[in-house]
C-alpha cells in the first residue's frame, strides 16, 4: 500500500458533524455526572460514559491466579490457550498497562506473557468498546487498561508477603510493600513464579502430491513441555509538592524463560497404505525474555477548578532470545541421524509521549484536548546451522538465515469535549492520526514502505431513565494496523511441516463500530445488554496454502470484508443470601466474504460465549467460588475453529486478622482443546492443540504493616489520555 490514503465514512461524517453539541448545554446548577457501581464478588463494576471498570477483589483466584485468569472472567473478554486475547469474539484488542502501550504484549509471546503475570499485582481492569480519541485509535475490538496496583495507604506503612505451591513443581513467592507521606508516596512489589506447562500438537493433512497427483495423508504429533522461570520487580513513586504540581514515576522489569523440549512424529502415506516418510525430530532449548517498563508523568494545575496540563513520556522494550538444539532421524527413507540448531532474538521498543490539556467550560462541560506521538521499532534476526556429528562443525544454512526490521512513527492530534443536560450526557470528539511504516528484509534487500493518515470519530451518549437505568449510545472509528512480524516475507520452519510466513504488503484494517445498550443497576440485581455492529474493511486473516510432501503454509492476507454484531448480556444477584451468581454472553453472529481470496460466497456463523459464576460466603472468613467459560466455534475465511469450555475452582479461608490460606483448581476438567480446520480444492487440515491446563495451588498470604482504608480509585474520563 505504498503511497497515502485518507478514508471517512459517510455515517461518521455525520457524527463529526456532531462534535460540537452545543444545543444540549446543561443549565449551571446542573448536578455533575455520574457513574454508578453494581458491588459484584468476582470484580466490582463501575458504569462511567464511555468504559466499564473491573475492580479486582482480595479472593483466591486473584491472589494466586494470572492477569489471564482475570481476563477469562470479564463479560465478552476471552482468553485462548495460548493467551490471546478477544473482544466480543476480535482478537484486534489494544491492550495497555496503566494507559500506556506495553512491549511484552506485542509479538510472538504476547500470550505467554499475559499468563506470566500475577493476578495479585493488578488493581482493576477497564473496558472500552468504542474508545474516546484520548486512546490512540489502534485495534478494532476496543481497549483493555490493564491498571496495576500500587499499595499504597494514606499516611501508612503496610506489606504483604504470598506463597504457595501448585502441581506440577510449580511455586510462586511475592512481596508488596508502600509508604505514603503528605506529599511523597511510594510502592515496591516483587515476585518469582515456576511454571510448567504440557501441549500436545496434531495436525492431518491430506492433498494431492503436486508430483505424482496421488493422495497424500501426513499426520504430525508434537509433544511439547515448557518450564518456566519468571522474576519480576515493579516500583512506583509520586511526588506532590504542593496543591498544583505532582511528579510521578515508575517502572517495571518482568523475566520469563527456561527449558523447552519437543518431540516431534511426522509420517506420510498414500491411500493405499503405503509409508512414503516417517521421521522424528527431538528438541531441547530455551527462550529467555526481558521487559522493561518506565514512565515520567507531570501534572500542572491551573487556577481555574479542573483546568490541567499533563505530560507523560514512556518507555517500554522486549528482548527474546531463543535457541533450540535439533536431533533428526528418519526411518523412511532410512537416512543417518543428523544435528541442527536454530538461534533467533526479537526485538521490541515503545517509546512514546503526550501532552494533554483539559479545559472546563461553562454550563458544565469539558474540552480536552492534545498531541501524541509514538516510535515502535522491531527487529528480528534468524540463524539456522547444520551441525557435523563427528567435529562439531557448524554450516549455516542459508534458508534459515534472516534478518528483517520495521519502523513506525505515529503522530496525533485529539480534540473532544464532555458534557450534560439533566438525564442526557455525552462525550464527543475526533482524532486524526498520521502513519509512516518502513519494513526492510535485510536478508533479500527488500524494503517497503507506506504513508497514510485518517480520522477517526467517536461519539458516546448516555439517557438516565431512573435512578438505576440508563440506555446509552455509542460509535467509534478503530484501525488495526498489521504486526511488524506479520510484514516479514520470511519462512519461519520452526514448527515443521506447519511454516509460517508474513506479508510486506499488508494493509491496515478500517473499523466502524456502532452500540446501543441499556443497563439497570439495583441494590440486589443487576442486568443489562448490549446490540453492537462492526463493519471492517481490509481485515488481515491466516490463509494456508499446500505445498505437498505434507507440508503445508499459512501467510496473511486482506479479507476485503467482514461484518459482525451480536448482543452483550449481562445479569448479577443472588440466588439465596449466601450466594450469588455473575452471568454475562455475547450472541453473535459474522459473516465473511472471501470471494477475492478465492474462496466461493458469503460464509456465515452464529454462536453464544457464556461465562457464569458462582459465589458461596458461608460465614465472613471464608469464601468459595466456580466458574465457567465457553468460547463458541468461530468461524475462519478456509473453516472454523472448535469450541472451548473451561472451569476454574476457588477456595479462601481468613485464618486470621493478617494470614489467609488460598486454595484454587483451574481447568478442571482439562477443557483447552482447540480444533481448526482449513480446506481448498487441493487439501484439508484437521489441526489440534491440547494443553494440561489443570493446576492446583495451595497457597499463604500474610500482611504486615498498618492498613488503613484506602483510597477509593479516582476514576477519569481521561485515563490513558494521549495514546
Amino acid at each position: 500500500m505504498a503511497g497515502g490514503f485518507i478514508s471517512t465514512s459517510v455515517g461518521f461524517r455525520l457524527l463529526i458533524a456532531l462534535l460540537p453539541i452545543t444545543t444540549l448545554a446543561a443549565p449551571a446548577d446542573s448536578p455533575p455526572m455520574e457513574t454508578v457501581v453494581v458491588q459484584g464478588t468476582k470484580i466490582t463494576v463501575q458504569t462511567t460514559i464511555d468504559r466499564k471498570i473491573y475492580t479486582v477483589p482480595d479472593e483466591a483466584q486473584s491472589t494466586l491466579g494470572t492477569l489471564s485468569d482475570l481476563l477469562n472472567v470479564i463479560p465478552s473478554v476471552d482468553v485462548d490457550q495460548d493467551g490471546a486475547v478477544s473482544l466480543r469474539g476480535d482478537s484486534n484488542v489494544l491492550i495497555l498497562v496503566d494507559g500506556k502501550p506495553s512491549a511484552q504484549f506485542q509479538g510472538s509471546k504476547a500470550g505467554d506473557n499475559l499468563q506470566s503475570i500475577s493476578a495479585s499485582e493488578i488493581e482493576r481492569i477497564e473496558v472500552l468498546t468504542t474508545p474516546p480519541p484520548q486512546f490512540k485509535a489502534e485495534g478494532s475490538a476496543g481497549v483493555i487498561n490493564i491498571i496495576t496496583r500500587k499499595h499504597t495507604n494514606k499516611e501508612s506503612a503496610s506489606g504483604s508477603v504470598t506463597g504457595s505451591l501448585g502441581s506440577g513443581g510449580r511455586w510462586l513467592v511475592g512481596a508488596n510493600g508502600s509508604y505514603a507521606s503528605r506529599q511523597f508516596t511510594a510502592s515496591l512489589n516483587a515476585g518469582f513464579r515456576e511454571d510448567f506447562r504440557k501441549r500436545t500438537i496434531e495436525s492431518t493433512v491430506t492433498g494431492t502430491d503436486p508430483a505424482t497427483g496421488e493422495v497424500l495423508v501426513s499426520q504430525d504429533h508434537e509433544d511439547q513441555t515448557i518450564r518456566r522461570n519468571i522474576p519480576s520487580l515493579g516500583f512506583s513513586t509520586e511526588y506532590t509538592p504542593n496543591d498544583r504540581q505532582t511528579l510521578g514515576l515508575s517502572g517495571s522489569w518482568l523475566s520469563r524463560g527456561g527449558l523447552r523440549t519437543y518431540t516431534q512424529y511426522n509420517e506420510s502415506t498414500l491411500e493405499s497404505g503405503v509409508v512414503t516418510n516417517s521421521t522424528r525430530r527431538l528438541t531441547s532449548g530455551h527462550d529467555p525474555e526481558n521487559d522493561y517498563d518506565a514512565t515520567l508523568k507531570f501534572t500542572q494545575k491551573f487556577d481555574k477548578p479542573g483546568e490541567s496540563l499533563d505530560l507523560s513520556v514512556h518507555g517500554a522494550t522486549s528482548h527474546q532470545r531463543e535457541h533450540y538444539d535439533y536431533v533428526d532421524d528418519s526411518y523412511v527413507p532410512p537416512e543417518p541421524t543428523s544435528y541442527s540448531n536454530l538461534s533467533f532474538t526479537e526485538d521490541h521498543g515503545n517509546t512514546d509521549a503526550s501532552l494533554d490539556y483539559v479545559l472546563p467550560l461553562p454550563k458544565s462541560q469539558k474540552l480536552s484536548l492534545g498531541y501524541a506521538f509514538e516510535a515502535q521499532d522491531y527487529g528480528f534476526d534468524n540463524v539456522g546451522a547444520n551441525v557435523d556429528p563427528v567435529t562439531g562443525e557448524e554450516t549455516i544454512d542459508p534458508a534459515l538465515t534472516n534478518q528483517f526490521r520495521v519502523r513506525t512513527r505515529i503522530h496525533a492530534i485529539y480534540l473532544s469535549e464532555q458534557g450534560n443536560n439533566g438525564p442526557w450526557s455525552w462525550l464527543a470528539g475526533l482524532r486524526a492520526e498520521w502513519t509512516s511504516t518502513d519494513a526492510t528484509q535485510i536478508t533479500n534487500n527488500l524494503t517497503t514502505t507506506t504513508h497514510y493518515a485518517d480520522l477517526f470519530p467517536s461519539l458516546h451518549i448516555d439517557r438516565e431513565m431512573s435512578d438505576r437505568s440508563t440506555i446509552f449510545f455509542g460509535a467509534s472509528r478503530r484501525i488495526v494496523r498489521p504486526d511488524p512480524s506479520d510484514l516479514n516475507p520470511y519462512v519461519d520452519n520452526e514448527y515443521p511441516p506447519n511454516l509460517n510466513a508474513g506479508n510486506p504488503y499488508l494493509k491496515p484494517q478500517l473499523t466502524d463500530s456502532l452500540e446501543l445498550g441499556y443497563g439497570y443497576e439495583g441494590p440486589a440485581t443487576s442486568y443489562g445488554a448490549t446490540g453492537y455492529y462492526r463493519h471492517n474493511t481490509d481485515s488481515v486473516t491466516n490463509v494456508t496454502e499446500y505445498l505437498g510432501n505434507g507440508e503445508t503454509l499459512t501467510t496473511k492476507t486482506n479479507l476485503p470484508k467482514n461484518d459482525s454484531a451480536g448482543l452483550e448480556f449481562t445479569a448479577t444477584g443472588h440466588l439465596w443470601p449466601k450466594l450469588l451468581y455473575n452471568l454475562s454472553g455475547n450472541a453473535f453472529y459474522s459473516q465473511i466474504d472471501a470471494t477475492a481470496l478465492g474462496f466461493p460466497g458469503l460464509r456465515s456463523t452464529t454462536g453464544v460465549n457464556l461465562k457464569a459464576k458462582l459465589d458461596y460466603r458461608p460465614t465472613a472468613a471464608d469464601s468459595a467460588q466456580i466458574t465457567f467459560s465457553r468460547t463458541d466455534k468461530r468461524l475462519t475465511p478456509q473453516g472454523s475453529v472448535s469450541a472451548v469450555n473451561i472451569v476454574n475452582l476457588g477456595y479462601k479461608h481468613v485464618l486470621t486478622p493478617t494470614l489467609s490460606g488460598v486454595v484454587t483448581v483451574s481447568d478442571l476438567f482439562n477443557g483447552q482443546h482447540l480444533q481448526r480446520t482449513a480446506s481448498d480444492p487441493t487439501f484439508t487440515q484437521v489441526y489440534e492443540r491440547s494443553v494440561a491446563g489443570r493446576v492446583v495451588w495451595f497457597g499463604l498470604t500474610y500482611t504486615i504493616g498498618t492498613a488503613k482504608k484506602d483510597k477509593q480509585p479516582n476514576f477519569e474520563y481521561d485515563t490513558g489520555a494521549g495514546q
